[in-house]
């Protein structure tokens, strides 16, 4: 029993404890990393523990495991969800091939989210008509956006969430917006984005064109308006005076052209008179 005993803690010591253990945190998502332990012919399984002030303080520095970085074989942990407090946090990862463990490896010092790096946010201005906006990139609750704006000089800051109306532009200037990324939970500020210039002289071309499309349909409506009104006034006409057709055997002394109320709306009235009425007329004319 005492040689095998001696046997199995000389193979525990086999396997040794990962090393360059670091932490990657940006804009809030922090990650542990380590160096893989090779061991030929076996698979190497890690696990991660964490430790806060409250279990450091109150908890007799006890350690939480990582569920969801429990017997993992890569060498990367998220452990984004656990850092939930802005204060010192000790990390440690152990190595597993089987029964057997290795020493923790832990992280040199200790681990505040204070000190995560923040980013700008991506950015995109739009210059829609008169309206200046900017569409920020969404990069979780906790972030907001202080932007800064400006046009000849003159600046404004305003704190955004997302996508902002942030001002009505006139006709000429240029617009120029930049962004920075800002956390309440650390207090902390990224710098600011390269600045983005949009030119509101699109609002003069859509004026312009605008009004292009505007005179066009005012002429084909007035056109339009016009031959209706002459074909209307046909209508009327042919309908108020009907042409007469003459017979071929009526002599021309036979029409006889009188006005009569009944044609007010017309220039001219034509009356056919029977000829025997056109015979008596000129029989008492002779007379």
């Amino acid at each position: 029993i005492l040689c095998l005993s001696v046997n199995s803690a000389s193979e525990d010591a086999l396997l040794p404890a990962p090393q360059n253990i670091s932490i990657l945190s940006t804009n809030m998502k922090h990650f542990l990393t380590w160096s893989p332990v090779i061991i030929q012919g076996e698979t190497v399984r890690y696990s991660v523990e964490f430790q806060g002030e409250y279990e450091r303080e109150y908890a007799n520095e006890s350690w939480i495991p990582i569920c969801e970085c429990s017997l993992i074989t890569a060498t990367v942990c998220n452990i984004t969800e656990d850092i939930s407090a802005t204060v010192a946090y000790n990390l440690r990862v152990r190595a597993n091939v089987g029964a057997r463990r290795s020493e923790w490896g832990a992280l040199k010092g200790f681990f505040n989210r204070i000190t995560t790096s923040l980013t700008p946010p991506l950015m995109k201005v739009i210059a829609d008509g008169y309206h200046l906006l900017v569409e920020l990139e969404d990069m979780g609750p906790a972030f907001q956006f202080c932007v800064l704006y400006w046009k000849k000089g003159q600046e404004s800051r305003v704190k955004v969430s997302s996508v902002v109306h942030l001002d009505t532009m006139e006709a000429g200037p240029d617009y120029c917006v930049k962004a920075q990324t800002y956390v309440e939970a650390i207090n902390r500020s990224s710098s600011f984005s390269q600045t983005q210039c949009v030119r509101a002289q699109g609002v003069t071309s859509m004026w312009l064109v605008t009004a292009l499309i505007s005179s066009a349909g005012f002429a084909v409506a007035a056109l339009t308006l016009t031959f209706l009104t002459w074909k209307t006034s046909k209508i009327f006409q042919y309908s108020c005076c009907p042409i007469a057709v003459l017979p071929d055997t009526l002599p021309p002394t036979q029409l006889i052209l009188r006005g009569s109320e009944e044609a007010e709306q017309c220039d001219l009235m034509v009356r056919v008179m029977p000829s025997e009425e056109v015979l008596r007329l000129w029989f008492q004319e002779t007379l």
